[in-house]
């Protein structure tokens, strides 16, 4: 490593190439980190049974990965996940926490290395409803010395504490998400409404079942379609059935990203209503919408939660409340009648969240 460069250790609780959106935020951050003035560390687990998928993806990185082995006895893993922190800290100028377990594990580590530490907290990890772990979360956050929030309403989640923490929005690559492949997909329904994520109580994919009753009233022809891993479909399934909207809505699964770009290109309004699951499951922003926004696709999102923040109010989309089917139904009307302004605005919003300019936010706190 040269001298001159700061060394940064990313401790994260996922990582790529296993999903999950703190993990596709790690891994950006340590990408574009990289590409600036630091030599960069990862510290994360193996998630996939003999490491294979990790190693291919590890050595294509520009930086350095180290995997904690998967072992069947937890207990393992948490060892493993401190001793190579603590090695690791030996000549680092800053560590970056993100994710649940690494914030025990640096706030601990800290103590025991002089070490500048910031922590990244994207939501869940900070609104668990056990009363114990609530409470060494909050431990660790005050060991911290910085904290990035990923949303306003994640910040608002431990005001309590009245620590200082800095919001920095999620980011994308917008290049990335460019349709360029000229293969027409066509989507059922007149209009088209999509969502994009694992099909959930946290995502809101039945929150946005359960009104389609009212919007079909408005829009006989309105399909709506749900693109990711299918957790909890069959569940949502029946109820559609029950509300007899079951021929107004498909589930897609999880499709290859040439795919999914073309089926979202084809949509007409992203939609994420995405609501607090019973054990304090939240969505702290929801990259998604950028990523449809990138393809010109405005969205319709939930007050309440992390997506207020990754929707421009009335430019990029809408904000609407939860349960709200007539407020729901003054959004679609008003993007349909306005669609070419809010194409714009949303392809200018997904460029304001590009990594080239969220990584100059994380760059001045490390400064």
């Amino acid at each position: 490593m040269s001298t001159s460069r700061k060394h940064i250790v990313l401790v994260s609780s996922e990582f790529p190439p296993q999903p999950g959106g703190i993990g596709n935020h790690a891994y950006h951050l340590a990408l574009h980190l990289s590409q600036q003035d630091y030599d960069v560390k990862v510290i994360a687990d193996q998630r996939s049974a003999n490491g294979k998928e990790e190693h291919t993806f590890d050595c294509k990185q520009p930086f350095e990965i180290v995997r904690i082995k998967r072992y069947n006895m937890r207990f393992f893993m948490y060892l493993q996940r401190i001793k190579k922190t603590y090695a690791s800290l030996k000549h680092a100028h800053h560590v970056i926490a993100t994710g649940k377990f690494s914030l025990w594990n640096v706030a601990l580590l800290s103590q025991l290395r002089k070490v500048k530490t910031l922590a990244v907290i994207h939501g869940t990890e900070v609104n668990f409803k056990p009363v114990l772990l609530r409470k060494s979360i909050d431990l660790s956050l005050k060991k911290m010395d910085k904290i990035v929030a990923v949303s306003n309403y994640t910040k608002s989640l431990i005001s309590y504490l009245n620590l200082n923490v800095v919001v920095i929005p999620n980011g994308i690559n917008a290049s990335e998400w460019q349709n360029d492949n000229q293969t027409n997909v066509k989507l059922k329904g007149n209009p088209v409404l999509t969502t994009v994520g694992r099909v959930s109580s946290r995502k809101g994919q039945l929150n946005v079942i359960k009104q389609l009753p009212e919007l079909i009233k408005q829009f006989p022809e309105i399909h709506y379609h749900c693109i990711g891993i299918p957790s909890e479909a069959e569940a949502f399934k029946t109820v559609a059935k029950q509300l007899n909207v079951e021929s107004y809505v498909t589930f897609h699964g999880k499709l290859e990203l040439e795919l999914l770009k073309q089926k979202v290109s084809a949509t007409d309004i992203f939609v994420m209503m995405s609501s607090e699951s019973k054990s304090g499951d939240v969505e702290g922003f929801g990259i998604a919408i950028l990523e449809a926004n990138a393809l010109g696709i405005p969205a319709i999102g939930a007050k309440g939660c992390g997506i207020e923040d990754a929707v421009n109010d009335r430019a990029s989309g809408v904000i609407i409340p939860l349960d709200d089917s007539e407020q729901f139904i003054k959004a679609i009307a008003l993007i349909l009648k306005d669609k070419n302004r809010f194409q714009y605005e949303a392809r200018a919003w997904a460029e304001q969240h590009d990594w080239s300019n969220i990584i100059t936010k994380y760059t001045a706190l490390l400064d």
